[in-house]
C-alpha cells in the first residue's frame, strides 16, 4: 500500500463546504499514521534490552495496518536491526522499496519456486523440517550462492516449527549442508501475555525451559554463530530472561502493550488514528428508527450525523450501538447498525459539529481517547485484529 504524506493539518483543510477535491485523501475517511511514535516506541523498548540483544520489528500485515514501508523506515531509524514479515510478497515489496536490512519470513514456505525467490531477493526463510532444508540446499547449489535460513522449533505453541525432539538432530543435519548458512533458531510463546501466575506462567516457564534445553545442546562454536530468539512483544516486556540474542516486537512498536497489568512507565505512544468527515446531518424527533433493522429508536429529539465509514473499511458491524466517536474532546455515541459504507452518530450534545467536521473513531481527541482494545473488548476480539482490519480503501496519511 502506498502511504500518503501529509504536509498539513487534515483538520484544517480549506473548503467552502467542508469537502475537498475527489483526489484529496481526507474527503471521506482515513487512517493517520505517526512514524515518530513508532520510532520513539522502538527506542523505548530498546532501552529495556541489553546491548547485545537486537530488536526485530515485525511489520507483517502491512505493518499491522499502519503501512509496512512507513513502519519499517521508522523502526529502523529507532534502532531496529531487522524486519519480520509473514509472506513472501511482503518481503519482496520491502526489497522493492529499497530496504536492505535482514528480513525474516516468519511463515513456512514449502514450494521450490517460493524458496528460489527468497534466495533471489535475499530474504531469510523459516524452516520447519528437513524437507525444506534439502530444497534450499538444492536451490543454493544450483545458483552457486549460499542460502541463509533460520530454523523454528515448537516448544508449546503447536503451530509452526519442527517437533521438539527432532530439533537437535535437525540442527546437526542443516549444519552438514554445505550450501546453507543457519543464521538463527527460534520458537514462539503462546501465553506470554497472560498473568504472571497460574497456567499462563506454568506454560511460559515450560516453553522457556524447553527452548533452553535445545540451546544448551549446541556446540559452543555453533552457538556463537547463531541468533537465538524466543520473545514476541509480550515476552519482551514480561521478563528480561526472554531476550537472548534478539526479540521480535510487533504490537508494542505500534504503541500498545499486550500485557494489561504492566506498569504504565513504558510510555508507548499509539501510532495510528482513524478519522472521518461528517457528510450529512439530520434533525429527527423522538421515536424514529435508525439504520437497518431499526435496532435503535430515538428517545428524544436528536441531531444525527452520518459519517462515510463502515464495515467495508474495517469498522466491525459487531460494534453497532456500542462504540463512541470523539469530537472536540467529547463523546458521540454511535447509534443504529453500522453499515457497509456509513455509520450514524448522535451529535445532539455537540451542536457546533457541522458538515465537513472531523470526528475521531480511534485515537486521541483532547483528554479522551479510543483505543483498539476498547473496540476488541466490545466484540470479544483482540487489538491485533482491529489494527489489521482497516481496509485498503482507507488512505494512510503519514503525519
Amino acid at each position: 500500500m502506498n502511504d500518503l504524506i501529509a504536509n498539513r493539518d487534515p483538520d484544517n483543510l480549506d473548503s467552502s463546504n467542508g469537502f475537498q477535491s475527489e483526489s484529496d485523501p481526507c474527503q471521506r475517511a482515513w487512517v493517520e499514521v505517526y512514524p515518530n511514535a513508532i520510532q520513539e516506541n522502538v527506542r523505548t523498548i530498546k532501552e529495556r534490552l541489553a546491548d547485545t540483544c537486537a530488536l526485530m520489528a515485525v511489520v507483517k500485515a502491512d505493518g499491522y495496518g499502519h503501512g509496512a514501508e512507513t513502519v519499517s523506515a521508522a523502526a529502523l531509524k529507532g534502532g531496529a536491526s531487522s524486519l519480520g514479515v509473514a509472506t513472501l510478497q511482503e518481503g519482496i515489496e520491502l526489497r522493492h522499496a529499497g530496504f536492505q536490512c535482514p528480513i525474516l519470513l516468519l511463515a513456512n514456505l514449502t514450494e521450490a519456486e517460493e524458496l528460489k525467490s527468497c534466495l533471489h531477493w535475499k530474504l531469510i526463510p523459516t524452516l520447519s523440517s528437513i524437507r525444506e532444508a534439502l530444497i534450499c540446499e538444492k536451490i543454493a547449489q544450483d545458483s552457486g550462492r549460499r542460502f541463509e535460513v533460520q530454523l523454528k522449533f515448537d516448544t508449546g505453541m503447536t503451530r509452526l516449527g519442527c517437533d521438539l525432539y527432532e530439533t537437535p538432530s535437525l540442527i546437526e543435519a542443516i549444519f552438514k549442508l554445505k550450501n546453507l548458512k543457519l543464521k538463527g533458531i527460534y520458537s514462539h510463546l503462546a501465553l506470554a501475555d497472560g498473568e504472571m501466575h497460574g497456567r499462563s506462567q506454568q506454560i511460559t516457564t515450560l516453553q522457556q525451559s524447553r527452548f533452553e534445553d535445545v540451546v544448551n545442546t549446541l556446540p559452543i562454536k555453533a552457538r556463537e554463530d547463531l541468533c537465538i530468539h524466543l520473545a514476541n512483544s509480550a515476552g519482551t516486556l514480561r521478563d528480561k530472561s526472554f531476550h537472548y540474542d534478539m526479540v521480535r516486537v510487533g504490537l508494542a512498536i505500534y504503541g500498545y502493550s499486550p500485557i494489561e497489568y504492566l506498569p504504565q512507565e513504558l510510555n508507548l505512544r499509539p501510532a495510528l488514528a482513524v478519522k472521518a468527515r461528517v457528510c450529512l446531518i439530520r434533525d429527527v424527533p423522538a421515536g424514529v428508527g435508525v439504520s437497518y433493522g431499526h435496532g435503535f429508536i430515538t428517545a428524544r429529539e436528536s441531531r444525527l450525523v452520518v459519517v462515510a465509514i463502515g464495515y467495508a473499511d474495517g469498522v466491525s458491524r459487531a460494534l453497532s450501538g456500542k462504540v463512541t466517536a470523539l469530537f472536540n474532546g467529547r463523546t458521540l455515541p454511535q447509534v443504529g447498525t453500522i453499515t457497509m459504507d456509513q455509520m450514524v452518530l448522535d451529535a445532539t450534545d455537540s451542536p457546533e459539529l457541522s458538515i465537513g467536521g472531523v470526528v475521531t473513531l480511534l485515537g486521541e481527541d483532547g483528554a479522551n481517547q479510543v483505543t483498539p482494545k476498547d473496540w476488541s473488548d466490545l466484540t470479544g476480539s483482540i487489538p491485533w485484529e482491529v489494527l489489521c482490519g482497516f481496509r485498503h480503501r482507507l488512505p494512510r496519511l503519514v503525519i
